[in-house]
């Protein structure tokens, strides 16, 4: 067993609403509790019981802005009417330090990590079908029948930029979803551009064992 360090890797999950995004993100994070956090900054208001630096960093448009135009951000979006951003230099230091970082992001944002993250696992999670879409929709009770039926004409186009992720993971089936998202993640952790020491130190283990005298007589 070698102790070399692996590098962190980048997970994006991506879906239109209602697919169950949210849910299969909790699962991984609860069965993998080291993954890294990194806190966002934004623009909207302090809500009662949070605290800045804790939930967000909280700051104004104009600082927002500024931080933005100096390339400060992974990934940023305007988000009814409020700004926010994931900030690149600490997912940078949790990758180099071996922790994988996931990202429950829309579109927009996966697009930006591509950019800043190319290695990253970027996946897509698709519905069954459009009638278990709407199905999940309308059944959820929290929106009303005009706003299900904007969802679901915002689900088309984005369902329609799934091939540019390179994994896609259908939700027909909590559990056998969870399954293949599981997979990929752990089939991304052994990728070789994650463990580019190994070869060598594995290497540099048989030049220090001797091999070159092995099997010589005396």
């Amino acid at each position: 067993m070698t102790d070399q360090p692996r590098i962190g890797q980048v997970v994006v999950l991506c879906a239109a609403s209602g697919t169950g995004k949210s849910t299969l993100a909790k699962k991984l994070l609860s069965e993998f509790p080291t993954f890294g956090y990194s806190i966002s900054y934004t623009t909207r208001k302090l809500r009662n019981g949070e605290v800045d630096g804790r939930d967000y960093h909280f700051v104004d448009r104009q600082e927002f802005i500024r931080l933005r135009d100096e390339s400060f951000f992974a990934e940023w979006a305007e988000v009814h009417g409020n700004l926010y951003g994931t900030p690149r230099e600490p997912v940078t230091r949790m990758l180099e330090a071996g922790k994988d970082v996931l990202f429950d992001i829309d579109i927009q944002g996966a697009r930006q990590l591509r950019s800043s993250f190319p290695l990253g696992l970027y996946i897509f999670l698709l519905p069954p079908s459009y009638g278990v879409l709407a199905q999940r929709l309308a059944g959820r009770g929290s929106d009303d029948p005009q706003t299900v039926a904007l969802r679901l004409e915002n689900a088309k186009s984005e369902i329609q930029a799934a091939p540019e992720f390179d994994y896609f993971v259908v939700n027909d089936d909590l559990e056998r979803a969870y399954a293949d998202l599981r997979s990929v993640f752990l089939a991304g952790r052994l990728r070789s551009t994650l463990q580019a020491g190994l070869v060598d130190e594995i290497v540099s283990s048989f030049e220090d064992s001797g091999l070159a005298t092995f099997g010589k007589g005396a």
